[in-house]
């Protein structure tokens, strides 16, 4: 099972121009409510950020074809009504990693 077609799709969308990712996450990075946005600006800053239909599409992908991803898209998906610019980053940096390996399949054998 392939969803290359999908993946082109949401990075069509959201990463029209974007180098390719090696990793879902790197070595030592934690996530917690210190990111999330402090002030008012900072949250009109997000509120421009499509972050919540990246996540979607995200999980999306990860029910179908992509259990590789199901861990960094749960962390995320933790922060999604209160998500701040290091969330968004990191849900770029899962994009870039999707576009390296959109030609990975799932394969189902007897």
């Amino acid at each position: 099972m392939s969803q290359k077609t999908y993946i082109d799709k949401i990075l069509s969308i959201f990463m029209k121009d974007s180098k390719l990712g090696d990793t879902l996450v790197a070595k030592g990075d934690k996530f917690s409510l210190k990111q999330c946005p402090k002030n008012d600006l900072e949250r009109k800053e997000m509120q421009k950020i499509p972050y919540a239909s990246v996540i979607g599409s995200l999980m999306y992908a990860q029910v179908c074809t992509r259990p590789d991803i199901a861990f960094i898209v749960g962390v995320l998906e933790k922060y999604l009504s209160n998500s701040g610019l290091q969330h968004w980053i990191t849900a770029k940096h899962v994009l870039r990693y999707l576009k390296k390996t959109k030609d990975y399949v799932l394969t189902y054998r007897r």
